[in-house]
């Protein structure tokens, strides 16, 4: 027998049916336990509901269901503090586990496994930790949100233009701008919400596809863990990823979301714009050049996208060719998903903590705001009330702007005299609305910028957030 194979497979907890060990290499590369231990919470409070159900039903005695108990509690304290021996022979977090509790209470340890097999076992074991982890993110995304209603509510009244095409369209007010970043963000936590039903149902019980022979209350399992309710069909529980893959494209529109304000960040910092300020410990500088303040966590952020979106479409991609039921090709789930809320939880917390003291400089906003001709939306829907169709109008306005760009004048700017020339039904009244502050009040109606509104928006979204 080769040097580079591994222990006795009768060693191994399936090794009955082998005659040979597994080859060293193959058994390295086809355990998951240097990335799925950080289940090992989750795979502790499985087996304590199970083992407990197992008790219920009489498969196990009570003095079994304590030693189990007492066993599982002493390995957690060794993992917690770093002491247990993870070993790659015993290949996964399951095994592990199981085999340290074996060693430790002896036989009762081996019949903690009647009823269950590790398809649904680590089926189970993710849902567990992911909706731990949803959980978490939904705080951070509550968390983030509350800094921004109150960033809106100080900035009611502040200008800056709004802008299509990268082009000054519109006055709008600030506090209108960040609330469009809440709207993003509400239907993010409401996704996961959602995303959160469907996950909260319970795979243990499937065994490894068919159910079995023992009998299991998996309704009292599903009750002692949290679930809604047990899978109802065996084959679908051990195999579905439909879940992690939910979840990832949940927290994959929650980073393009994240990504688009990271991009407004970042142009906003700059120079040309100079809109806000950010605090110095979210930035970094040159190494080269003394003058630069680089919007480092904004642009990690825009980066960090582009890494959830792979992995999405890696989870897609692992499930899309598999016949029923469980397939090994399932162990590449994990270090996606893992990923996916490692990068989610720290994108959201930058983002909570960086927004509460991010700075306007409203000066530099209204400034930006008298350029483009930023009003000649106002002047049409001012002709139009005085009775001019809308498409006249527009025409009216467009000389008159391009009088502007030849004169290097804003509307505003311009005398009466010059815009009668264009149309005689412009009165001296229309100054009132060439200006930033009528442009954004005139918006006065549900959704609009006009500071009222933001203000009524304001209260709503504290309401949303008190809710839930």
């Amino acid at each position: 027998m080769s040097q580079q194979q591994s222990d006795n497979a009768k060693d191994k907890p399936w090794g009955g049916r082998f005659s040979e060990s597994t080859d060293a290499f193959v058994e390295a590369f086809t355990a998951s336990i240097p990335f799925d231990k950080r289940l090992y919470r989750h795979d502790i409070q499985g087996s304590r509901a199970h083992a407990r159900m197992l008790g219920k039903t009489g498969l196990l005695n009570t003095t079994e269901v304590e030693q189990i108990l007492s066993g599982l509690d002493e390995i957690e304290q060794l993992a917690e503090k770093g002491e247990l021996d993870w070993k790659i022979s015993l290949e996964d977090v399951h095994m592990n586990i199981e085999a340290r509790l074996t060693d430790r209470i002896g036989i009762a340890g081996k019949k903690l496994h009647t009823g269950r097999s590790r398809n649904d076992q680590v089926a189970t074991d993710v849902r567990l930790w992911l909706r731990e982890q949803m959980d978490g993110i939904s705080h951070e995304l509550r968390r983030l949100q509350h800094a921004l209603v109150d960033l809106a509510e100080r900035e009611t009244d502040t200008i800056l233009p709004g802008f299509t095409h990268l082009q000054v369209a519109q006055p709008i007010t600030f506090g209108h701008h960040v609330l469009a970043w809440f709207e993003m963000l509400q239907r993010d936590f409401e996704r996961l919400q959602d995303c959160r039903k469907r996950l909260n149902v319970m795979p243990l019980g499937a065994a490894a596809l068919a159910g079995t022979t023992y009998p299991i209350d998996r309704l009292y399992t599903a009750e002692l863990l949290g679930f809604d309710y047990p899978a109802r069909n065996s084959l679908d529980a051990v195999s579905d990823r439909d879940f992690a893959i939910e979840f990832t494209a949940a927290a994959s529109l929650i980073m393009m979301h994240l990504s688009r304000f990271s991009e407004e960040l970042i142009l906003w910092t700059s120079a040309q714009f100079d809109f806000i300020r950010l605090p110095d410990r979210f930035c970094t500088g040159s190494s080269i050049m003394p003058q630069k303040k680089n919007p480092d966590v904004p642009e990690l952020v825009r980066g960090k996208s582009g890494r959830v979106f792979g992995h999405l479409f890696s989870l897609l991609t692992l499930m899309k060719g598999q016949p029923l039921a469980y397939n090994k090709d399932n162990q590449e789930d994990k270090e996606p998903l893992f990923d996916t809320v490692d990068t989610l939880l720290g994108s959201l917390r930058a983002f909570a903590d960086m927004m509460p003291h991010v700075q306007p400089k409203p000066e530099k906003m209204r400034q930006a705001a008298m350029q483009g001709f930023s009003t000649a939306t106002d002047l049409a829907d001012y002709l139009v009330r005085k009775g001019l169709p809308f498409r006249d109008a527009h025409e009216v306005v467009g000389k008159a702007v391009a009088l502007g760009v030849e004169t290097g004048r804003d509307l505003s700017e311009m005398r009466l005299e010059e815009l009668q020339h264009f149309s005689d039904i412009i009165n001296a009244d229309v100054f009132a609305v060439l200006t930033l502050e009528g442009s954004v009040a005139a918006r006065n109606h549900l959704g609009g910028t006009a500071p009222e509104q933001v203000k009524r928006q304001v209260q709503i979204a504290r309401r949303l957030l008190s809710a839930n």
